[in-house]
């Protein structure tokens, strides 16, 4: 972020201002981690602060401090629009465009309010006022580390922002191993556990709390798993059915997808999952190397994100989508197996 663009924000947060902090839809560990980080950063300068969540999330993220004040927009539409009309300043943190907040995105679009966007992903939206856009980041949470550092307010990081940063860093970064992780990352996380981020604790609150629901639908999904030996590709999918005869809530197939990648010689994997209440079929996509799923996802499913991890969508039915992936993937033959 430029220099002149810290000293206008150091200008803006002098006074206090009414302000709402925004993570993406189907907000995950980095968007929850960075958005109620920020949150308790902000909240320290005496500001009117609100995060509103696009809709609710897993709750192995609820045990965050601060969680019990995040509002949910699909829950409390009313009292969220008129926060967003009275705002001065709306942080919209790991995202890069407005769609991805769902039913806020009209809302947002006609804000008068001052708009700074934070995000790690790939070719950025042209709507906020002030951008910090990075995509060699670890993380969103990493990047509001580096915001506050700018601020010259990194000695004002207590334990609960240490805790949300942390985790933000810990989950997009697939606990520390993703090649995006880098020695600033490892000097951050350890300045964070200094400041009070209880590590084991929070590896715990997110890995170690599953549901014998959650575990069986695992099981599930690995039984599905199919392997696409000469294209090095894997890929697991999931019905509907499958969702309901196991109880799914949401994050229960968080990382699942991991496991197809971590199968030797594979470097392309995806699942594919059915919501027959918003009438698609979610893909989250995962590499390893240089073939970039953020290129595959745009080119053919609507989606984007990280080189190496991206999301999707389809519109047709659950085995048309895979025909669809299996159709087209030949012609990433050479990029596949090159890696």
């Amino acid at each position: 972020m430029k220099k002149q663009h810290i000293h206008q924000i150091k200008d803006l947060l002098a006074t206090p201002k009414k302000i709402v902090i925004v993570p993406h839809k189907n907000p995950d560990g980095d968007a929850i981690g960075s958005t109620v980080g920020l949150y308790h950063y902000l909240k320290k300068y005496n500001h009117l602060v609100t995060v509103i969540s696009p809709n609710d999330y897993p709750s192995f993220l609820k045990w965050v401090p601060g969680n019990e004040d995040v509002v949910i927009y699909d829950y409390n539409m009313t009292a969220c629009n008129t926060l967003i009309e009275e705002a001065d300043l709306i942080f919209t943190l790991d995202f890069n465009a407005l769609h991805r907040t769902g039913n806020m995105e009209g809302v947002l679009e006609k804000s008068k309010a001052i708009k700074v966007l934070i995000d790690h992903h790939q070719e950025p939206h042209d709507y906020a006022k002030f951008v910090y856009s990075d995509v060699s980041m670890s993380s969103t949470s990493q990047m509001v580390y580096h915001f506050i550092e700018m601020l010259e307010d990194a000695h004002h990081i207590n334990s609960n922002i240490a805790t949300c940063l942390y985790l933000g860093i810990m989950t997009d970064t697939g606990s520390f191993r993703f090649s995006s992780t880098t020695s600033t990352t490892h000097r951050i996380i350890a300045d964070l556990i200094d400041k009070g981020a209880n590590n084991t604790y929070i590896y715990n609150m997110v890995y170690d709390t599953n549901s014998v629901d959650r575990l069986q639908l695992l099981g599930c999904a690995l039984n599905n798993l199919k392997v696409l030996p000469d294209l090095r590709t894997a890929y697991i999918s999931l019905s509907q059915d499958e969702l309901n005869t196991y109880h799914y809530k949401k994050g229960d197939t968080e990382g699942v997808v991991n496991y197809a990648l971590s199968l030797e010689n594979i470097v392309f994997a995806v699942i594919f999952i059915e919501d027959k209440q918003e009438g698609i079929i979610k893909l989250s996509l995962r590499s390893k190397g240089k073939f970039s799923v953020n290129d595959f996802a745009r080119a053919h499913f609507n989606g984007g994100g990280h080189i190496n991890a991206a999301g999707g969508r389809s519109e047709i039915s659950l085995n048309e989508t895979i025909k669809k992936f299996i159709a087209i993937l030949p012609t990433y033959s050479k990029a596949l197996n090159d890696e």
